[in-house]
């Protein structure tokens, strides 16, 4: 099965790029993966915070295929345990789905069509990160993952 990281906005930060392309190719020895990156909405200075996020609304609707299993990486959605998203992604691999697409939004979170298009919200921490950063952490998480499921020394118990 395909995986997509769906992201609005580029990595702008070079460090955190060199890092991203390095999980990116290792996540990619174990699975087609991609990463589509969304432009900025832009001239969103004066801009009602709900229009934007209707605008991303529409271009991350644009992005996702019917027969695809969207996550949402999101602050409300449920916290797993590595081991735990391992295995939830193993069961993924079963589902009659063409690409699992984990979805990682702007600033203000995600409309309400997009919540509503969701097949599962995932949350990496309780606590804020930068959406730079967190394109980092999970990244990584999903290399570790499928290094779980290949019985590989990477993850310790």
């Amino acid at each position: 099965m395909k995986i997509a990281l769906l992201q609005t906005g580029k990595t702008t930060d070079k460090h955190i790029a060199e890092l991203v392309n390095l999980y990116s190719n290792r996540i990619k020895k174990y699975s087609v993966f991609e990463i589509i990156t969304l432009p900025d909405v832009k001239n969103t200075k004066n801009m009602p915070i709900q229009e934007q996020k209707i605008k991303e609304a529409t271009r991350i609707s644009q992005s996702i295929n019917e027969d695809d299993y969207v996550i949402l990486l999101d602050e409300k959605g449920k916290e797993l345990r590595t081991l735990e998203f391992s295995g939830a992604l193993e069961k993924l691999f079963f589902l009659p789905k063409k690409r699992i697409v984990f979805v990682i939004g702007g600033p203000w979170g995600f409309a309400e069509e997009v919540y509503y298009r969701a097949d599962y919200k995932m949350s990496l921490s309780k606590m804020t990160f930068p959406h730079q950063l967190v394109r980092l952490l999970f990244l990584e998480q999903l290399y570790r993952v499928f290094t779980i499921i290949k019985g590989e020394p990477y993850h310790h118990q």
